[in-house]
């Protein structure tokens, strides 16, 4: 009993005190990138991360679901894309998809420790904005089920890659001992 009492209190202590706290996230961080992700590909991360954003406005003009509704007599109407919705029953999230692709991009870029810490907040934006447009998409209306094409995946896929390049920056620091 004595011992998860201790246990539990320096767990507490690590929690009130930042420094410990904030020691911890580095040592994960380093553990993470150093285990899991290579140097190597970190740096084809964030590459990977920009072809990413570029593949995510392309996908927003492509097809995303198709829905079988006979009520549409147009046949070209049927195919929903991130720009296009019969009636604009779902708005236009390409318009959303596509700034926030760009700002990513842009964020990408410059090599500035607050444009990689905005972009990591902008990315998981996105990328919980591709589930809601995801679920939107995917689900039925009306008794009638969508296809949903290739793309409708690709998209999510492309947002969970800008996230994983937001989140593992390739980013030389300047050392403030030396």
């Amino acid at each position: 009993g004595r011992d998860l009492q201790n246990g539990f209190n320096s767990q507490l202590g690590a929690i009130m005190a930042p420094s410990v706290f904030l020691k911890r996230i580095a040592v994960t961080e380093i553990y993470l990138k150093t285990l899991y992700l290579p140097n190597m590909l970190v740096k084809y991360l964030h590459w990977i991360g920009i072809l990413a954003c570029i593949t995510l406005i392309i996908c927003c003009f492509l097809p995303w679901a198709y829905y079988a509704d006979q009520t549409i007599v147009n046949e070209a109407e049927r195919t929903f894309t991130g720009f296009y919705s019969f009636h604009n029953e779902y708005g236009k999230p390409g318009k959303f998809l596509v700034f926030f692709a760009l700002l990513t991009l842009l964020f990408l870029l410059l090599p500035k420790v607050w444009a990689k810490r905005t972009n990591l907040f902008i990315s998981a934006l996105t990328f919980a904005y591709a589930i809601k447009t995801f679920i939107l998409y995917g689900s039925c209306y009306n008794n009638y089920c969508p296809q949903k094409l290739f793309s409708l995946y690709l998209m999510v896929g492309c947002t969970i890659i800008m996230l994983l390049a937001a989140g593992f920056p390739n980013m030389k620091l300047k050392n403030s001992n030396q």
